[in-house]
C-alpha cells in the first residue's frame, strides 16, 4: 500500500442511508469514511472489516486505532490541532497523529505491531506531510493499548482499541489542512499546563490524547524519551481500560437510551453466552440459553454501565455485573414461567415447555450459581469490593425471592391492600432496579449521597416499570405481550388495578371480573375481555396509571438533584419509557 489515494486502501460501499449521514459534511472527509477499518473484540482480536463510517456513528463499533506521540531531538512533543473539516472531533488538539490501520494485509499484521507501525507512517504522510524517508519504521515503539469510548455527541462516537506508538525524529511537517489546522511542539511542562486549563470548545483537549497523558503515560515514559531500550523496558501487552470516557470533552450532547444500549449489550451478552455456555451438558447449556437468545431489551444488563458513565467512572467490570444480574434476572424468570404455568415467554416456548419441568427447574438453579461465578471474576474491581457486592446481589436475589413469595400467597388471599402489593413488588421487581443503580454508582466511584439517590432513582423506575408491566397486560394484545393477553387476571394476580377494583362497592361490572378473576385456562376469551372492560369501567386502570405516574414523577427528581451530564440523557429517557409503553 503505496501513496494515499482513495484507490489505494481497502473500502466498503455505503449504502444510500449512510451517504445521507455525510451530507453536510466535507466532501474529502466523507470519501475516506468508506475506509475499511478492523473491527476487534474486547481483547482486540480481529473481527472483520467494517465502514469507517459504521465505526464511528450512531452506537459505532469496537475498532483498532493508533496514537502516535513523536518527539524531536529537544523531548517536545508534536501536537496536531485536527481540521474543521473532520467528521469526528474538529477543532480538537490532540496527540501527533491519530488514526486507524486498514483492513489490508500489510496492516492487520500484528508481529512486532507492524501493522499498526505501517499505518503511522501512511498516516503522518497523509495528515501531516511528513516524508516516510525521514521515518524509520525500527524506530518507532510499541508501548501499550487502551480501549475507550468517547462520544463526541449524539451521533458520532470514538470505540477504540488504540496502539500507543512513541518515536523521537527530527522530521519536516508540513500539515495537510484538510486533516491538521495547526501544530505545536510541546515540553512536559507545557503539556501539563495545557492539561490544567479550561479548555471549551475548539481549544477542547480529544478525550483519547487526554487518556493517554493523565492515566497511561507516566514520568518513565518521558524520561526514556531518546533511549529505544528503556522505553521498550516500560512497553507491556496490557489492554488498559478507561471505560467511556465522554465527560472529558465539554459540552457533549449525548446519546439517546437505545445507542447507549447498543454500545454495551453485545458485549454483556457475549459474557452471558461464554457464562451459560461453559456447562459441560450440551441440553442444560441450550436451556439456560432459551431465553436469552429470546432477545430481550437487557435493561438491567446495561444499567449499572449506564448509571455508572452518568455519575462516574465506567470499566469493563460494570458489564460483568450487568450479566451477572441479567443471568439472575433470566433464572428468575424461568422459574416463574413454572409457578405461573405460562407457556409462553418473549413469543417462544417458556423453557418447561421447550425442554421438560425438571431440566427447567435445574437451568434456573444453575444459572442462579452462574451468576455469582461470573460476579466473583469481574474485571478491575477491587478484590476489597467482591465480598460487598457479592452479599449486596445476594440481599437483591433474597428480596426478588420474598416477593414472589408473597405473589404466590396472594392468589389465595382475597384481602390483599395496596401496601401488601407495593411490598410484593418491590421485592419481586423493584429491588433489581435499585441493585443496578446503586451497584453502578457505588463502583464508579460516586459519592455516598449521590448513591443513595440513585438508589431511590432505581426504587422508584423499578416500582414504575412493574404498575406499567401490569398495564400492558390488560392494555395489549397477546401477539405484543409474547403470551395471552389479561393472563394476570385470568391468574388471579392482585395487582393493583384487581387490589382497587375489589375495594369498590359491588356492582355489575365488579361481578363480571369476579367471574374471570382467578378462573385460569377454563375463562373464556369473551369473558376475559368483558373483565378487562370492567377494569376500565371500576376506574381502576386510571388508579394505577396515576400510581405509576407518581413514582415516574419521583424518578425524574431524583435525577434532577444529580449533576446534569451527557449520560444523563439515556437515564432520562429511561425514565419516561416506563410510561411510554403503552402511551
Amino acid at each position: 500500500m503505496s501513496g494515499y489515494g482513495i484507490e489505494d486502501v481497502p473500502t466498503v460501499t455505503l449504502d444510500q442511508n449512510q451517504i445521507q449521514n455525510l451530507a453536510s459534511q466535507d466532501e474529502n472527509q466523507s470519501i475516506l469514511m468508506a475506509e475499511a477499518v478492523i473491527q476487534v473484540s474486547e481483547t482486540d482480536q480481529v473481527v472483520g472489516p467494517v465502514s469507517k463510517l459504521d465505526a464511528h456513528y450512531g452506537a459505532g463499533s469496537l475498532h483498532r486505532a493508533f496514537s502516535v506521540l513523536l518527539f524531536n531531538s529537544n523531548n517536545e512533543l508534536l501536537l496536531q490541532r485536527r481540521s474543521m473539516d473532520k467528521v469526528t472531533f474538529p477543532g480538537v488538539w490532540a496527540n501527533s497523529c491519530c488514526s486507524h490501520p486498514l483492513h489490508s494485509a500489510e496492516e492487520l499484521n500484528e508481529e512486532q505491531a507492524m501493522g499498526v507501525k505501517h499505518a503511522a507512517v501512511r498516516k503522518l504522510e497523509q495528515e501531516l506531510g511528513i516524508d516516510p524517508a525521514s521515518i524509520s519504521m525500527d524506530e518507532f515503539v510499541f508501548m501499550t493499548k487502551m480501549r475507550y469510548s468517547a462520544r463526541m455527541n449524539h451521533e458520532w462516537i470514538e470505540r477504540e482499541i488504540d496502539h500507543i506508538l512513541v518515536i523521537q525524529a527530527d522530521v519536516e511537517v508540513n500539515p495537510n489542512s484538510n486533516e491538521v489546522s495547526e501544530v505545536m511542539w510541546v515540553n512536559q511542562e507545557q503539556l501539563e499546563m495545557m492539561l490544567l486549563e479550561e479548555r471549551d470548545g475548539d481549544e477542547a483537549i480529544a478525550p483519547w490524547f487526554r487518556c493517554i497523558a493523565t492515566r497511561v503515560m507516566t514520568e518513565d515514559w518521558w524520561a526514556a524519551i531518546g533511549n529505544k531500550e528503556q522505553l521498550h523496558d516500560l512497553s507491556d501487552e496490557i489492554i488498559h481500560d478507561m471505560g467511556d470516557v465522554t465527560h472529558m470533552l465539554p459540552g457533549v450532547i449525548g446519546a439517546d437510551l437505545i445507542t447507549s444500549i447498543k454500545e454495551v449489550k453485545p458485549f454483556v451478552e457475549q459474557r452471558i453466552e461464554a457464562s451459560l455456555r461453559a456447562s459441560r451438558h450440551p441440553r442444560l447449556a441450550d436451556a439456560m440459553m432459551h431465553l436469552i437468545e429470546g432477545g430481550g431489551k437487557r435493561m438491567r444488563a446495561t444499567l449499572p454501565w449506564l448509571v455508572a458513565k452518568a455519575v462516574g467512572d465506567t470499566h469493563s467490570g460494570l458489564l460483568d455485573i450487568g450479566a451477572a444480574i441479567e443471568t439472575v434476572h433470566n433464572f428468575t424468570l424461568v422459574h416463574d414461567d413454572i409457578m405461573d404455568d405460562d407457556e409462553i415467554r418473549r413469543g417462544r416456548n417458556a423453557v418447561h415447555i421447550e425442554y421438560d419441568m425438571p431440566t427447567a427447574i435445574n437451568a434456573g438453579d444453575a444459572m442462579l450459581a452462574i451468576a455469582f461465578e461470573r460476579l466473583v471474576q469481574a474485571e478491575n474491581l477491587d478484590p476489597h469490593d467482591v465480598a460487598p457486592l457479592v452479599n449486596r446481589i445476594a440481599w437483591m436475589v433474597r428480596r426478588v425471592s420474598e416477593g414472589q413469595q408473597l405473589d404466590i400467597e396472594f392468589e389465595e388471599r382475597l384481602n390483599v391492600s395496596e401496601e401488601d402489593y407495593l411490598e410484593m413488588i418491590e421485592g419481586k421487581t423493584a429491588v433489581m432496579f435499585l441493585t443496578c443503580a446503586e451497584i453502578g454508582a457505588r463502583v464508579s466511584g460516586a459519592d455516598s449521597e449521590v448513591i443513595e439517590l440513585m438508589a431511590q432513582w432505581g426504587l422508584a423506575l423499578g416500582l414504575c416499570f412493574q404498575l406499567m408491566d401490569d398495564l400492558i397486560d390488560v392494555l395489549s394484545d397477546s401477539e405484543t405481550l409474547g403470551k395471552p393477553a389479561g393472563s394476570d387476571i385470568a391468574q388471579g394476580k392482585r395487582t393493583l388495578m384487581v387490589i382497587h377494583a375489589l375495594q369498590q362497592p359491588d356492582s355489575e361490572a365488579k361481578t363480571t371480573l369476579l367471574n374471570v378473576l382467578g378462573k385460569g385456562e377454563d375463562v373464556h376469551t369473551d369473558d376475559l375481555k368483558a373483565g378487562l372492560e370492567a377494569l376500565e369501567d371500576l376506574g381502576s386502570i386510571a388508579y394505577a396509571r396515576a400510581k405509576a405516574e407518581a413514582y415516574h414523577a419521583e424518578a425524574h427528581e431524583c435525577l434532577n438533584r444529580l449533576e446534569d451530564g451527557p449520560a444523563m440523557v439515556a437515564l432520562r429517557e429511561l425514565t419516561d419509557f416506563q410510561l411510554a409503553r403503552i402511551h
